[in-house]
Formats: C-alpha cells, structure tokens, sequence
C-alpha cells in the first residue's frame, strides 16, 4: 500500500470517482480516503453533488415553459432574419 497523500487524492478524486484511474491508484486513493477524514468529507461532497446534477438533468421542463422558450427562440429567429434582408 502506498499512501498517495492528500494533494494526489484530492488532484485526482473526480477521475477515481468516474472510474477514471489505473487499478493501483485507484487502491491508493481509496487506502487513502479511508484514513484521511477531509478527503473523504471532499469525496462525498464531490458525489452528492454529482448525483444531485444528474437527478437535475433527469427532470423534465414543463410543457408550458418549452411552449414559451420555442415561442420566444421563433421570434428572435424571426427578428434576426427579418434584420438581414435588404430592404427592396
């Protein structure tokens, strides 16, 4: 076991979260998650916010709000092409 300290923990916590390392940092990291309190506290800040954004990205708009944000991208379409016809 090799204690990665908590720089390297730190530098790399959201790629070991994502699976993202080699076997054997992964094991230094986790090694040192659990005897380092801040980093494990860090690592759990970095997972509750990760999956509250994925449970964002999940919910859906409601209907009447999309029905507005297409009404007002229309228009601005329409706006901006009727600015770059010449005038005849």
């Amino acid at each position: 076991m090799n204690d990665c300290g908590c720089d390297k923990a730190k530098r790399d916590l959201e790629e070991y979260l994502r699976n993202e390392v080699c076997r054997t940092e992964a094991s230094d990291i986790r090694d040192h998650l659990e005897h380092c309190e801040s980093c494990r506290s860090e690592a759990v800040l970095a997972v509750t916010l990760t999956e509250a954004v994925q449970r964002a990205c999940q919910e859906t708009a409601p209907a009447d709000l999309k029905e507005h944000v297409l009404q007002r991208l229309r228009s601005v379409k329409t706006d901006h092409e009727a600015s770059i016809v010449p005038s005849l």
